[in-house]
């Protein structure tokens, strides 16, 4: 079983409903969408925020229940076309801005020993993940480290 730095066991959510089409009051139409996802991510929104934006807020009113089932691409695919895509995915951007700000808290909290241990966690996650982009999404010679992750933040 794998459990990652925790003694609970992992909890199994509901599942999206299986739908092959979007439903009949969604009808916006999906050239739109795609225009409306490149814009948001020049505004600095990651792939999820875009889909929940795009959920709760949608296109001229009409909101946009599934951005694949909408337009047949994902929200990276479509920012991939569009060449607004992030360096740096977006999950291990998630795990490096967390180790950096426990990085800065432990340095000014040294008898915090609860987050030293939470920023070894988290680090050793950022690494794991680093090891399956490393040659895909990200360079072959990417190594983790808090000056490297404090550029990328920065960038």
């Amino acid at each position: 079983m794998a459990r990652m730095h925790t003694r609970r066991r992992g909890s199994s959510g509901s599942d999206k409903p299986t739908a092959d089409e979007p439903p009949e009051w969604s009808d916006v139409d999906p050239e739109k969408i795609e225009e409306r996802v490149v814009e948001l991510a020049e505004q600095g929104y990651d792939p999820s925020q875009i889909g929940i934006k795009l959920r709760d807020e949608g296109v001229t009113g009409t909101p946009v229940p599934d951005v694949k089932l909408a337009t047949g691409k994902k929200v990276s695919e479509i920012l991939e076309e569009n060449d607004a895509k992030s360096d740096v995915p977006e999950d291990l951007r998630n795990l490096m801005e967390r180790a950096v700000r426990l990085r800065e808290h432990v340095n000014e909290n040294p008898q915090d020993y609860q987050n030293k241990r939470a920023l070894q966690n988290t680090e050793s996650k950022v690494r794991r993940l680093v090891d399956y982009y490393r040659g895909k999404e990200l360079e072959p010679d990417f190594t983790y480290s808090y000056d490297v992750a404090k550029q990328i933040l920065e960038a």
